[in-house]
């Protein structure tokens, strides 16, 4: 079902000329002063007479790019200049700014087989970021169009020019950007599938054909299993629609692991709000509700395919919200896996319901952290916009997940959980319900997970963190960077980048 698109790395450092391409991109940054032209490989004469003419050709350096004829001496037909955006006197920039130029220039350079950047890179950490760039700009979608005529294939091959090529260190880094870049498009290529195509006993299918090859085990729960057992957030809300719900387990746990984590990811394969139905206008976009389910997913599978020492769960809570004849109704109480009952006081907040059910499940494995991803509320997008991620849960989890997204060049805020809003969740009949205080819906939705994060084996809370990308799993936008329109894979990143961080520390 998903057909990744991959890109070939390699890095180069000798004469341009010795390694031909279709183009050559170069940066250019915006400074105080104007635009600046980066460090390149072109020879002192050629570069002088390119920066004396940079304002001629109306080039500023901003996240944008311009072609130019080539330069005999690149060996190569187009000569690229690729903004990064501002930059301070004598400073380099840095190493998101590098991801979304190169991204760019890849992303819009769709029709040349080849294309080497050189960009100033004096780090390995630089000549990743330009490496996933590239891997992530050269995504494309087209499983669903009976024809590509017209349309431009991605560029298939990247070579890096950098004087840092050939030490192993490099290649096993450009190795962690190919596979971390895999991931992201996997995501995004789940997120892009239409709910025609991708429902709940198909996504479980899709993620036993992602895990192939891979060290994990894959363990699906049906509607059968999930009602036996008890899991009444993931059937309440997935039994008004004839394509029944899943739960689907994605374990990675290699012999030598120093940490356990779990993953807890929504999974709505299509949201219509259920009887408590959305207005028209733009719901198809709610075939991207499940974005939350497929990041941890791919998470996992990355974790394995890098061969991190990490225990590693995905639970992937899938359903279809449809308002079928056997559809919950306003008011009814469900009684989720673990006992607690919960008033559905509206079914269009299903996604707090069966990520209830997975965050319990993942408790009872007792991992060191607990970290759930969802598309869960309109209000993320009020409070921190398209592009922002809020986080919200444990200190010590939130704090390193900030941390972790900062390198990784991913947004994300942490926000609080105000103790006030608890009170607004009780239920006259239930243990709690499904909808609370409507300012600050975003925290409110949280407060409610909270209530079903298990203790760890001493009697306290695991610790857990929230992660609400409703906004910037989906860019209905223009392309910009790395980002093309529609699903992102928002989030992997991050939290790859986490688990290293954590087996650093460790």
């Amino acid at each position: 079902m998903v057909k990744n698109t991959e890109i070939n790395l390699s890095t180069v450092s000798r004469d341009l000329k010795k390694n031909p391409s279709d183009a050559v991109v170069i940066g250019v940054g915006q400074g105080t002063d104007g635009p600046v032209l980066l460090d390149n490989p072109l020879t002192a004469k050629a570069a002088e007479a390119l920066a004396d003419s940079l304002k001629a050709l109306g080039v500023t350096g901003t996240a944008d790019q311009v072609r130019l004829p080539g330069l005999p001496e690149t060996g190569a037909g187009t000569l690229v200049l690729a903004g990064v955006g501002k930059i301070d006197a004598g400073a380099a920039p840095t190493g998101e700014a590098l991801r979304r130029a190169a991204g760019s220039a890849v992303r819009q350079l769709a029709g040349l087989p080849t294309v080497t950047l050189a960009f100033p890179t004096a780090t390995v950490e630089d000549v990743t970021a330009v490496a996933e760039g590239a891997a992530l700009g050269a995504y494309t979608f087209t499983e669903f169009r009976s024809s590509t005529d017209g349309l431009k294939d991605p560029v298939r091959n990247a070579m890096i020019f950098t004087e840092l090529a050939g030490s192993a260190e490099l290649e096993a880094a450009l190795r962690r950007s190919g596979l971390v870049a895999k991931a992201v498009n996997a995501t995004r290529s789940l997120v892009n599938t239409p709910p025609s195509h991708l429902y709940p006993e198909s996504f479980a299918e899709a993620a036993k054909e992602l895990a192939k090859g891979l060290p994990v085990k894959v363990t699906v729960w049906d509607e059968k299993r999930l009602e036996k057992e008890g899991f009444g957030g993931i059937m309440g809300v997935g039994k008004g629609s004839t394509r029944q719900p899943r739960l689907v387990k994605v374990e990675y746990a290699p012999a030598k692991a120093t940490a356990k984590i779990a993953l807890v990811g929504k999974g709505i394969t299509f949201d219509t709000g259920g009887i408590s139905f959305k207005p028209a206008l733009n719901m198809g976009d709610m075939k991207s509700d499940m974005a939350g389910a497929a990041v941890v997913l791919n998470t996992v599978l990355a974790l394995a395919g890098l061969g991190l020492p990490v225990k590693a769960t995905a639970w992937l809570c899938i359903a279809e919200n449809m308002p079928g004849g056997g559809a919950s109704r306003p008011a009814d109480v469900l009684t989720m896996f673990g006992g607690k009952t919960v008033e559905v006081l509206n079914t269009d907040a299903e996604g707090r319901l069966v990520m209830a059910d997975g965050i319990v499940a993942a408790s009872r494995e007792y991992p060191d952290a607990i970290i759930d991803v969802a598309t869960l509320t309109g209000a993320q997008l009020i409070a921190l916009g398209n592009r922002t991620a809020g986080i919200m849960g444990s200190d010590s989890v939130t704090g390193a997940l900030k941390t972790a997204a900062d390198r990784a060049g991913e947004l994300v805020w942490p926000m609080p959980l105000p103790e006030e809003l608890r009170p607004t969740l009780d239920s006259q009949v239930a243990d709690l319900a499904n909808i609370g205080e409507r300012h600050g819906g975003m925290m409110t939705a949280a407060v409610f997970l909270r209530e079903f994060v298990g203790k760890d084996k001493a009697g306290e809370q695991i610790p857990w963190a929230h992660i609400d990308i409703a906004g910037p799993s989906f860019n209905n936008g223009s392309p910009y960077g790395y980002t093309h329109k529609q699903g992102t894979g928002c989030t992997v990143r991050t939290l790859v980048a986490y688990v290293e961080d954590i087996l650093a520390a460790a």
